[in-house]
């Protein structure tokens, strides 16, 4: 599999390049200390999808407000190659559409805003050891794709790029790996063509997963001494850190109402989660998952989509309805 966010890239694009550094820490909540999962905060009604070209792997990573899904069939692993689709409402067979970066071998699309424009990262190799794909990212606009990738020389070898979210302001947000294998965040104006660091005092290395068309981020990070925690920084610089019961927890995206997603990693298993300012974490599990299941995106009606891991230890895509 490509790098993956969950368990789980030269700049082609006009515009001056810019490298700056977000502010962060203007107030910091932490509530790594007490907390717990809960009930669901809402009942689900549990949908999944697969595409038919491999109904072994799937994992559905983005929704919009219209119900439009981004998302990827294939395992990674050699001869099981990622493919990147769209999947339109009513969901059937006929409404996935093809999108993988042209030339590419591999196509993750991770996200998705409500104009259509998608972000995600692509490889031109498979090889057998996934860690040695180089990974760069892309977003496509209009029909056209372009490739975004950090201005840095501190890469890590082979590179890894990955843009994971974008919101309606054509803002986006990922990582690279820098030459230590740490993620260092940034955000991706599409606009302008200038990137912004992501930066949160004390963090050893940080994955800017989501941003809602507020401006705020989501994400991942780790210091020096604990384990990951997720993070959503406002557009008006408050940030909030929050971990579940000390295990590793990574939020992968945030809607309009700065409700987190993600998941909760115990030993061997992967919980669901969603996660507000307000009411702290609720678990989300696919019934049919067999102690794996990943929210990966929501849309503002609360919408979730993600994957489990069914019986038979097939990755299946999920759409989970309020």
């Amino acid at each position: 599999m490509l790098t993956p966010h969950a368990r789980k890239l030269a700049l082609v694009v006009a515009g001056t390049l810019v490298a700056g550094t977000l502010a962060t820490g203007l107030t910091a909540l932490s509530e790594a200390a007490n907390a717990r999962m809960s009930a669901p905060a809402a009942h689900y009604a549990f949908h999944t999808y697969n595409n038919s070209n491999d109904e072994t792997f799937n994992q559905l990573l983005g929704i919009n407000s219209h119900g439009l899904i981004s998302g990827y069939f294939g395992s990674g692993a050699q001869g099981h190659k990622n493919k990147g689709y769209l999947l339109n409402p009513p969901y059937h067979q006929s409404d996935y559409v093809v999108e993988n970066f042209p030339g590419s071998a591999q196509t993750q699309v991770t996200g998705l805003n409500n104009a259509g424009t998608t972000v995600g990262f692509f490889s031109h190799t498979n090889k057998a050891n996934p860690a040695n794909n180089a990974n760069f990212g892309f977003y496509r606009q209009n029909g056209q794709y372009h490739e975004v990738n950090f201005p840095t020389s501190d890469n890590s070898a082979p590179p890894v790029n990955q843009l994971l979210g974008v919101n309606s302001s054509d803002i986006a947000v990922g990582f690279y790996n820098d030459s230590a294998g740490n993620a260092r965040g940034y955000m991706y104006n599409i606009g302008t063509g200038t990137f912004t660091r992501i930066k949160i005092s004390g963090a050893v290395s940080l994955t800017a997963t989501g941003i809602n068309n507020r401006g705020d981020v989501t994400g991942f990070f780790n210091d020096a001494t604990g384990p990951v925690m997720s993070f959503l920084l406002t557009h008006t610089g408050h940030l909030y850190t929050f971990v579940s019961g000390g295990n590793e927890t990574q939020a992968f995206g945030v809607n309009d109402s700065d409700e987190a997603v993600g998941a909760i990693t115990i030993g061997s298993s992967t919980f669901g989660f969603t996660w507000t300012p307000s009411g702290g974490f609720h678990h989300v599990n696919d019934p049919k998952g067999m102690g794996s299941t990943v929210v990966n995106g929501v849309n503002d009606a609360g919408d979730l989509v993600g994957f489990y891991t069914d019986g038979k230890g097939n990755v299946d895509g999920m759409l989970a309805t309020p």
